[in-house]
């Protein structure tokens, strides 16, 4: 299973991509209200609820990744959401499943990806020994950050590998921007979620495609540095970065 990088774009999308300046680091607001005005007519999205960067409460399930050598990453995991999703990463991590497998794919400035125990991207399975249907939630994006599945082109194709997406922060590539201007029927947001995409960064091209059912609220900064790791030409570390454990564990605020 692959993360498409440029979701639903050809050779040519691509190229017309790479000649954009993006707007990494940079306030767009007025530059967004004006693309959004003429490919709309002047009719922008209602603002949505935005669940991504909520905060754990105490008392509440959470997952703990332990990298070797690297450290802890931390995720909300949004159960009501998302409620198959989190079941199936919840109950595979109960039993232990994710236990030393690895990343088998990284690639900065996009995403790294794990869960497969044959540690190639062609295996892995849900809790009921199947792909499930994990939908696309409301109120999750694909904000730097988010926990979301591998699917092999639908999200009725979840199993166990899941990715985190892993851009600068305030870097969305492509940008919300230019994937309306390459075409505004598919790809289309409200303003306060473009904003979050320029304020936070990710990758808006995913939305739609996956499901998305955590963020990852501490460890950001190993996320970052493991994306800078040497990988061979299908974008697999050299050296393994393995999980030595995903733990499901009450969140204690401290």
């Amino acid at each position: 299973m692959k993360i498409k990088r440029y979701a639903a774009f050809g050779t040519a999308a691509m190229m017309m991509l790479a000649c954009f300046t993006g707007c990494k680091g940079e306030s767009t607001v007025g530059e967004d209200n004006a693309i959004l005005d003429s490919l709309t007519g002047g009719a922008t999205l209602a603002d949505v609820q935005i669940r991504n960067f909520e905060m754990p409460v105490e008392g509440e399930k959470i997952a703990v990744i332990n990298i070797e050598n690297y450290g802890e990453i931390k995720i909300k995991l949004f159960s009501d959401a998302a409620a198959k999703g989190v079941e199936n990463f919840t109950g595979l991590a109960e039993m232990g499943y994710y236990d030393e497998l690895i990343f088998h794919r990284i690639i900065p400035g996009f995403m790294m990806q794990g869960g497969d125990p044959k540690g190639n991207g062609t295996g892995g399975k849900s809790i009921w020994g199947e792909k499930f249907e994990g939908g696309v939630p409301e109120g999750l994006y694909h904000f730097s950050g988010a926990v979301a599945y591998a699917n092999s082109g639908s999200t009725s194709t979840n199993g166990s590998q899941f990715y985190i997406v892993n851009t600068d922060e305030g870097y969305a590539s492509p940008s919300c921007q230019e994937l309306m201007e390459y075409d505004i029927s598919t790809y289309n947001w409200p303003q306060n979620v473009i904003d979050m995409y320029a304020e936070k960064g990710g990758t808006p091209s995913l939305d739609g495609g996956y499901t998305v059912f955590g963020q990852v609220f501490e460890g950001m900064d190993i996320v970052r540095e493991i994306a800078n790791v040497e990988t061979d030409e299908n974008d697999k570390p050299l050296t393994q970065i393995k999980m030595e454990s995903v733990k499901i564990v009450e969140y204690t605020a401290e």
